[in-house]
């Protein structure tokens, strides 16, 4: 049992380990906190913009001063929740048990293997119970060179309760993080990965923080492990640091774009969706756009498209909006096979993916090479079909990308007409969307101009 007097010594060392001031002494001014936006909300935005188509530390210090000493559960979960404690103090009243709850539930789905990485640490943090006493001190022996050990082998991280410190008071945590992430043990890499990706989860100034204390290029060479659950946490930490835009530039220049394409072809089915939405995230810089399709990310993303999971699927999709806004990005997709696939998601029911296959057609139907492809896999039998069933939104992606088909080919008029694409027209020029009803208004235009009115070479 602790008695008080030991509870008091373990905290005041600590507060000597962390190098912090005292709860005492803590400010009573009104911390600010940006919690930034989830990759989520980034993703259901994309498609709505365009309807046409902290201290800095040296990473290079070795360990961390703050690892020097090892840490006990109760003297780390002592210290969360003093910090919590002066914190809420001066911001809000305490959460009560409902807002807890709440809060562990959004961390508890951070990943498809969660459990398995919770089992493994449990497995590692146990797993001298019942061993000899000489196995047992030749643990204590490694763990004093391995000061964070302890630490990252826990199974329950207090996120909750980090939720409302500020990236001053988390430096500490952060910095034990990223001396676990050059740690010769591939179980401490893989907590210490997933501690980070928790952290940079929600929080925007997180994200800064991180990135500030070098652990963007401390989680780099985690891309290419050969195990396959440190490299989704990897993956996974830096597509939420990228959410910051200032570490767009920084992660690119890292050499992360080869290692994300890695990733994308290597990696399990989580690591792959997210090695791609973190591409897609780097190439909102424009700069970063041909980089990426240069590199050879194109083709892997198709793959993704052709055999993720649904959200695999949305997230390939997303990609290649993002990467085909760029000529070249075009004609490497259609090279690669997109258009085959997207023109089978446009007729797909009920999986929400069928509009953003037609935006995507939309984009690759401006360059020739795409629009004989969409002709050829029957693009516009199954656009026709979208205009006659699909929603209001839907109606008017598929009329653009037909109109963009059918204005200067002769042939695609007669196949659209033949496929009975007059009636469903028809009826759109009176019943859509204002830009659906001049779209269709205007290619009903184009089906009774004579045939001689254009060049019936043109496909």
């Amino acid at each position: 049992m602790v008695s008080l007097e030991d509870s008091h010594l373990n905290s005041r060392r600590v507060h000597s380990i962390y190098g912090l001031h005292s709860p005492t002494s803590a400010s009573s001014s009104k911390i600010w906190r940006d919690r930034g936006r989830s990759m989520r909300t980034i993703r259901s935005h994309l498609y709505c913009n365009d309807h046409s188509c902290c201290s800095v530390v040296d990473s290079s210090a070795g360990k961390s001063e703050f690892g020097s000493e090892n840490l006990t559960d109760s003297v780390v979960d002592m210290r969360l929740g003093e910090l919590a404690s002066r914190t809420s103090e001066s911001v809000k009243p305490l959460l009560v048990e409902d807002d807890f709850l709440d809060l562990s539930q959004s961390f508890s789905d951070f990943s498809v293997c969660s459990s398995n990485v919770s089992g493994e640490l449990q497995r590692l943090a146990t797993r001298t119970t019942g061993e000899n006493a000489g196995k047992q001190e030749n643990l204590e022996l490694d763990q004093e060179h391995e000061p964070c050990l302890g630490f990252l082998q826990r199974e329950n991280f207090s996120t909750e309760i980090i939720e409302s410190i500020t990236p001053e008071d988390l430096l500490p945590t952060v910095k034990i993080c990223i001396d676990g992430l050059e740690s010769p043990s591939i179980a401490v890499k893989r907590s210490a990965a997933a501690k980070l990706r928790l952290l940079a989860k929600n929080r925007s100034d997180n994200r800064a923080l991180i990135a500030e204390s070098g652990g963007v290029l401390a989680l780099m060479p985690l891309l290419r492990c050969n195990d396959p659950w440190t490299q989704e946490h990897a993956v996974t930490a830096l597509l939420n640091l990228s959410l910051h835009h200032d570490n767009k530039m920084l992660i690119t220049n890292a050499g992360a774009i080869k290692s994300l394409i890695y990733v994308l072809k290597t990696g399990t089915e989580t690591s792959k969706q997210n090695a791609a939405a973190a591409l897609m995230s780097l190439a909102m810089i424009d700069d970063n756009k041909l980089s990426i399709g240069a590199c050879g990310a194109i083709p892997p993303v198709v793959s993704l498209l052709i055999s993720g999971s649904s959200r695999g699927k949305k997230d390939a999709l997303t990609t290649l909006y993002k990467l085909c806004s760029a000529r070249l990005n075009k004609e490497r997709a259609v090279s690669a096979g997109a258009v085959k696939p997207l023109v089978a998601l446009v007729v797909e029911q009920g999986m929400g993916m069928a509009e953003k296959a037609m935006v995507v057609l939309s984009s690759l139907a401006a360059i020739e090479e795409g629009r004989i492809a969409i002709v050829e896999e029957g693009g516009i039998p199954s656009l026709v079909e979208a205009v006659d069933n699909s929603s209001l939104k839907g109606k008017e992606f598929a009329v653009v990308t037909l109109l963009q088909l059918c204005a200067d080919s002769v042939r695609n008029r007669e196949l659209l007409v033949r496929e009975g694409g007059i009636p469903p027209l028809v009826a759109l020029s009176q019943a859509g969307t204002v830009r659906a009803k001049h779209k269709a208004v205007t290619l009903l235009g184009h089906l009774r101009e004579p045939r001689q009115g254009a060049s019936s070479s043109t496909p």
